[in-house]
């Protein structure tokens, strides 16, 4: 159990937030898992701990700590400060957009841009989600981007894809709390090997960080899995693979949609010849490419 000399002083909401916003900036930590600052940190982490609405901090802001509750937030503020320990691995959870997803350090922590672009942000491509019957969902992870397919395609069967036995059991944590399980399947395969038949619909947000970028990773991204974030020396070996393979197991017009990170450049550069049709994100347009299996073919101009 984690003792600190701040206890006695600690006595409500405000107190535990200011003191955890103070050693949070003191520890220059990285703030890239769910939030981007220290005080959004560590009002998650307080509302969160005390089982209150995420939504609402002010209502709480004096109300006074039970000892047992000021013992927990403190040693998760110690874990977030001396360990480096994204957030997320403190609380066991994640959000992308309005759902919710189980997480621990078996998965990296949720962040794909993807999710915002299926559905309507699909339908150029994809006129209408009912025509999405099969989906595939490459490196699937903690299983984030498979569950709102499922959401999005109600009429598709999912295929979600990781070579991590460990991913997968936490993918199906997250199936399963959705009711999930008799539309998405969880395969344990290294990206395309050994599936069967085809898809309308092929994501992928894969390993695409370059071995530079790996080397000089904040210390908060070291706790997420290795074989989930490198990928080579230019951070492309996983989408290689992708663009290699994806038209054999796509469906006419059907839409192959893929994560690369800071690599359009490399990316653009190695594939001069293929037409990437790059889709404005939240994080702007160089991040998430589109290829329609005619393009891939070299059918369409």
């Amino acid at each position: 159990m984690y003792h600190s000399p701040a206890a006695s002083y600690l006595r409500t909401v405000r107190d535990v937030l200011r003191f955890a916003v103070s050693e949070f900036n003191r520890a220059d930590l990285f703030f890239g898992h769910g939030s981007d600052n220290a005080h959004d940190e560590a009002a998650y982490l307080i509302l969160h701990s005390l089982n209150l609405p995420l939504d609402r901090l002010d209502p709480y802001l004096d109300a006074v700590l039970l000892p047992a509750e000021r013992r927990d937030l403190l040693a998760k503020i110690h874990r977030r400060v001396t360990e480096r320990l994204p957030v997320a691995y403190l609380t066991g959870q994640a959000w992308q957009g309005d759902f919710e997803f189980y997480v621990d350090e078996r998965v990296i922590v949720p962040r794909s841009f993807i999710y915002e672009l299926l559905g309507e942000g699909l339908h150029p491509w994809i006129e209408y989600d009912e025509l999405v019957h099969r989906a595939l969902d490459l490196c699937t992870g903690s299983g984030c981007l498979a569950v709102q397919m499922a959401y999005h395609y109600p009429d598709a069967e999912i295929d979600a894809v990781d070579i991590s036995l460990d991913a997968l059991e936490v993918a199906a944590i997250n199936v399963e709390n959705y009711g999930l399980e008799e539309r998405v399947n969880l395969i344990h395969t290294d990206l395309f090997e050994g599936l069967e038949g085809t898809y309308d619909l092929i994501v992928s947000n894969p390993p695409y960080v370059d071995a530079e970028s790996v080397a000089e990773l904040p210390p908060e991204y070291l706790h997420e899995p290795e074989l989930a974030l490198g990928s080579g020396f230019d951070g492309l070996d996983a989408t290689r693979q992708i663009l290699l393979h994806a038209a054999k197991y796509l469906n006419p017009k059907g839409v192959l949609l893929v994560e690369i990170g800071h690599n359009r450049d490399a990316l653009e550069r190695t594939y001069p010849e293929l037409p990437f049709v790059w889709l404005e994100t939240s994080g702007g347009d160089g991040f998430v490419f589109l290829l329609t299996r005619e393009q891939l073919l070299g059918e369409e101009p």
